[in-house]
């Protein structure tokens, strides 16, 4: 049986007042506070994957393979797009409330110093560990040389990966794709495979490199676009490393499937792309598709002056609308979301409509769309 919903929201409120301390960098206080729970990174057979873009898809590829050939999965990643016990989830589906509000309760006790995303780390791996998880694939949340989940120590990790290299986050990361890559690469262990997706740079990293090409077309994969099939040969490559059979890696990829990247509701095409090279992506698999309108969003943060610049391959009426989170692109006509949406439908008719710019925006849409629950989305 689930807890009264007032517990969760009261232990979901103790976790998002550390929001303020932001996306913080660095492991030293990760590290104290998993000692003090028993180090459960240190129990676990992780999957580490990083990127700028695809490193969710990935993951979520990763994790039905390892479920398809038996093994008990765990699966970590952020953001959420509507509840956050997504984050957390055990054999493909969230945690339940009742284990939430337990083990996210020690975590905020054990951690007194730790931030949002520290705080959800450390309950994500005292789960995976305390609930046997055989195949725990971890998410990087920013970068990946000090990132929350680097804590992870070589013993833990059977295989890391790179997915895609893009601009983003260069006031953390560095304004050059090499740099970016470097930072990301760091989360490679000596003597353990790290798989790069094809454009990632050749750069030093303590892994044993294995270069991923996308897969081929004899392979089903679940999610759709060209992006989706290089993401696919990382993941496969992952699958291989780690001791996933064949059947299983040709099962998961074709069972896969990640909410908020052309994802199809009611007409609506929702996608996630946040940054140019996802938009370009985007662009791209909507090749044949007739579009009836674009509903958009970004963070100020994000370039999203070249985000709408690579739209522009999309001949179709444009809605602008501000997501939730923290501050958003000051869009000439933005409009609340439901007004946005609603005046798309109305001039899209039968047509598709898209929603992007933003996964924070994705997320209240389908939230909206599928009358979900939805707790307050936190942009780090």
């Amino acid at each position: 049986m689930s807890l009264p919903r007032n517990e969760l929201s009261d232990v979901l409120a103790r976790l998002y007042a550390r929001v303020p301390l932001g996306m913080r960098l660095g492991l030293e206080p990760m590290r104290a506070a998993g000692a003090k729970a028993g180090s459960p990174e240190t129990r676990l057979s992780a999957v580490h994957v990083a990127g700028t873009n695809g490193k969710g898809s990935t993951s979520a590829m990763v994790e039905a393979m390892a479920r398809a050939s038996g093994k008990r999965t765990g699966l970590y990643t952020s953001p959420h797009l509507a509840r956050f016990a997504e984050r957390i989830r055990i054999d493909g589906e969230p945690i339940s409330d009742d284990e939430l509000v337990d083990v996210l309760g020690r975590a905020l006790d054990i951690g007194a110093e730790l931030s949002f995303f520290e705080t959800a780390t450390l309950a994500a791996f005292m789960a995976f560990a305390e609930r046997g998880v055989e195949v725990a694939v971890v998410e990087v949340g920013i970068g990946g040389r000090l990132d929350a989940t680097n804590v992870l120590p070589a013993e833990a990790v059977t295989c890391a990966a790179v997915t895609r290299i893009a601009l983003d986050h260069q006031d953390r990361l560095g304004t050059t794709i090499e740099e970016i890559a470097r930072e990301k690469l760091a989360i490679g262990k000596r003597g353990r495979p790290i798989v790069l997706g094809p454009n990632v740079p050749d750069l030093p990293t303590e892994g044993r490199v294995v270069r991923a090409r996308a897969i081929g077309g004899d392979v089903a994969v679940g999610m759709v676009g060209e992006h989706q099939r290089e993401n696919a040969g990382v993941a496969w490559a992952i699958a291989e490393e780690v001791g996933i059979d064949k059947d299983a890696r040709r099962a998961g990829l074709a069972s896969a499937r990640w909410p908020g990247r052309f994802e199809r509701i009611d007409g609506f095409v929702l996608d996630g792309a946040h940054n140019p090279d996802g938009i370009r992506a985007l662009v791209q698999t909507l090749r044949g598709e007739d579009v009836g309108a674009v509903v958009f969003g970004a963070l100020a943060d994000k370039d999203w002056r070249a985000m709408l610049s690579a739209l522009d391959a999309v001949d179709a009426p444009r809605f602008f609308a501000a997501p939730h989170g923290r501050p958003a692109a000051l869009l000439d006509g933005a409009t609340s979301l439901d007004e946005a949406l609603a005046a798309a439908r109305r001039v899209a008719g039968s047509r598709t409509v898209v929603i992007c710019g933003s996964i924070y925006l994705v997320g209240e849409a389908r939230a909206k769309l599928l009358g979900l629950p939805s707790d307050p989305p936190v942009a780090l």
